[in-house]
């Protein structure tokens, strides 16, 4: 299967670097831009290849903004804001502008990459390149018997709705997102949590593992869906070829 394709924009050359350095080691071809026009003349030369942008919003000449907005005249691809600004009406100048993601600066890598692997998920599933037996239905995302709302916390079972906390939803969600992955106990906590790992945080992941075990497992001793990979950590090993005819009302 060919690399997926990231332009990656970015006015500082440091930061260029280091997201170069992590998204080409999760197997991304990556394509850099330091200013706005150098973004819109790669994506011209190479529209038909590019899967993902990553744009920061805070560049002199043109702005990511004004970036977007040129971008969505003529192309859906998906855009993940990098911004230093987290107030919540820059989030919303960013998704207005036709972005489809914003992340805060400082960010973790593992953050990164789960916002990184959802949204070309969701781009190529709209396109009809989905992972077999991963569906994208009504802001749902369906696989193995699990079906769960994108929109809030709201998971079902073989047809039957389970109460989920917040952090369950979210643990569950990121698995889910991208399933046979290995996700280390570093790379939940990171992501669901967004705070530093230490090691006492293993044992705050394995409780809230547990506790999520026992609401959607039939045999919680016998994971059928949250495995177990030893001395590596966890992921989403439903029977994906599973077809799901169970609906949500």
């Amino acid at each position: 299967m060919a690399k997926q394709t990231i332009l990656l924009v970015d006015d500082e050359a440091e930061i260029r670097e280091g997201l170069r350095i992590l998204l080409s080691g999760e197997n991304y071809l990556i394509i850099e831009a330091a200013n706005g026009q150098q973004a819109l003349e790669q994506l011209t030369a190479n529209s038909n290849s590019i899967d993902l942008i990553i744009l920061d919003i805070m560049m002199p000449g043109l702005s990511g903004l004004r970036v977007c907005e040129e971008i969505r005249k003529s192309s859906t691809v998906p855009i993940l804001f990098l911004t230093a600004k987290a107030q919540e009406s820059d989030k919303l100048l960013g998704l207005t502008a036709g972005g489809d993601d914003y992340l805060a600066k400082p960010f973790s890598y593992a953050e990164l990459i789960g916002r990184v692997k959802a949204l070309l998920r969701r781009y190529y599933v709209y396109q009809g390149k989905g992972q077999k037996g991963l569906q994208y239905q009504n802001n749902m995302l369906i696989a193995g018997g699990i079906k769960i709302s994108l929109e809030s916390n709201q998971v079902w079972v073989q047809g039957q709705e389970v109460e989920l906390t917040s952090i369950e939803y979210h643990i569950l969600r990121l698995l889910m997102e991208t399933p046979q992955k290995i996700f280390s106990t570093q790379n939940i906590y990171e992501s669901v949590w967004n705070e530093p790992y230490f090691y006492i945080s293993n044992g705050t992941v394995m409780v809230h593992i547990r506790k999520l075990r026992v609401k959607i497992e039939t045999d919680p001793q016998n994971p059928r869906y949250l495995k177990t990979v030893w001395g590596k950590g966890y992921r989403f090993e439903a029977a994906l070829n599973e077809v799901d005819n169970y609906d949500a009302e």
